[in-house]
């Protein structure tokens, strides 16, 4: 494990181009390996996750160029993988696993799909439930005590049918597994989320030239609906990746926590159903301009400007629950590590996914807030963090996860005293660069 030291800053100044999305990388890199031609990604995620989808889309019989540049090109399989000759190697991305498990299972193969220590605990019935309705046959492991439900993931491929399923929670992985699956199933898969997650799938579908209809609902509490056609041919695409917002949300919170911070992020992408997070640097006293926008495959792309603004105090903190907690899953560990300088303190509710991600993430962040000397209460689904405080430098265990490390870099900024995160190169799964880019950034 490396150690990374964090010196307290006075403020954050200049202008940052963030990795390419997670999320779209990982979608473009699988549809791609699906597709037939070659399709070429600008700005592709330089993350480890994302690079775990490619290795397995060369398994199954894509051929991937990797350029200097980050840029990625991708000749497809045109409709038909192959079998792999070994078992296909997730890493540490649940992403890679959940959503190829939707991509092959129509595929006539064997396919074993195996992960990191951290990967292996993560729940997997969730995307084995609805794939098997559908007629996928998948065998789960048993872990230590008889607990079912987890990888290495067995896929014995088979023809699939269509289904009408509702999801149980709201995860844009597993509804990416269903209408992957759904892609290549007879007859037309319909879903239905009462919580809108992320529609990067949708719109990475549309890019690479699937029919599929999209309902939204008109009146309250009732669920979104999508529905694709099976048996579809997708078509290769020239596509640069958006900058990764759950990236950027480091630094716009790090900008956030002094009030002569001045932050210029470049070609950041602004899908709606994750630009929630901006309306939540805002209220917590975020001060943001956006400079351009643009479209490109369906997603926003635009350049924005943050720094801090004064808050008038607040009789209660700010809450974050219910579709606003979905929305922000992957942003909520770096809000609550700079909740307890804010004016007014932060509730998180409805957030019990943060426990199954690469780490129990509530419990960590928990720890980590401890060693540094806030005042908060954890709750089995969430935290309550008093605004206001001071914070002191500590030792931060990361939990070998990408971004309770960074997290807590951001949190290190405004202590008194200097902090080390333990298991800092955790943040390699997704942004390789941060500590490079944080340095750049942070004036002293």
């Amino acid at each position: 494990m490396s150690t990374q030291l964090i010196r307290p800053a006075r403020s954050l100044q200049g202008s940052l181009t963030v990795p390419g999305d997670k999320s779209i990388s990982h979608r473009y890199a699988m549809l791609a390996g699906l597709a037939e031609g070659t399709t070429r990604l600008a700005n592709f995620s330089t993350g480890a996750d994302p690079h775990s989808s490619l290795a397995c889309m060369e398994s199954l019989g894509a051929r991937i160029l990797r350029n200097p540049d980050n840029s990625i090109e991708i000749t497809g399989v045109a409709g038909s993988f192959r079998q792999p000759a070994a078992p296909l190697d997730c890493g540490n991305s649940g992403s890679t696993m959940r959503m190829l498990s939707g991509l092959i299972a129509s595929h006539p193969h064997t396919f074993t799909l195996i992960g990191d220590p951290s990967l292996t605990l993560r729940p997997m019935d969730r995307i084995r439930n609805p794939l098997t309705q559908m007629g996928a046959k998948i065998d789960l492991a048993r872990l230590e005590g008889g607990q079912q439900g987890h990888a290495p993931i067995t896929i014995h491929g088979t023809t699939l049918h269509a289904i009408d399923f509702t999801t149980p929670i709201p995860s844009a992985q597993v509804k990416t597994a269903v209408l992957f699956a759904g892609l290549q199933a007879e007859g037309v898969t319909s879903l239905s989320e009462s919580i809108l997650t992320r529609d990067h799938t949708e719109h990475a579908l549309l890019a690479f030239g699937a029919t599929l209809t999209r309902t939204y609902a008109r009146v309250p509490n009732q669920p979104a609906r999508l529905s694709i056609p099976g048996g579809q041919r997708l078509h290769a695409i020239d596509a640069t990746v958006p900058g990764d917002i759950s990236a950027a949300a480091f630094f716009l919170c790090a900008a956030l926590l002094f009030p002569d911070s001045n932050l210029v992020l470049d070609s950041l992408g602004m899908n709606p159903t994750r630009a929630a997070l901006l309306d939540v640097i805002a209220a917590l006293g975020g001060r943001i301009k956006i400079l351009t926008v643009e479209e490109r495959h369906g997603e926003l792309i635009g350049t924005i400007q943050v720094n801090s603004a004064p808050t008038a105090a607040a009789a209660t903190p700010f809450l974050i629950s219910g579709d606003l907690t979905a929305q922000l899953i992957d942003e909520l560990p770096v809000l609550a590590a700079i909740a307890p300088y804010t004016a007014n303190g932060l509730i998180i509710r409805d957030a019990q996914e943060l426990r199954v991600k690469e780490s129990d993430r509530i419990s960590l962040v928990a720890k980590n807030l401890h060693a540094m000397g806030a005042s908060f209460t954890e709750n089995p689904d969430g935290l309550e963090i008093p605004g206001n405080q001071t914070l002191h430098g500590a030792s931060i265990d990361s939990g070998s996860d990408h971004r309770i490390a960074m997290a807590f870099a951001i949190a290190a900024l405004r202590a008194t005293g200097d902090s080390e995160i333990h298991g800092a190169e955790a943040a390699a799964i997704s942004f390789p660069e941060f500590f490079t880019s944080l340095e750049a950034l942070a004036q002293r």
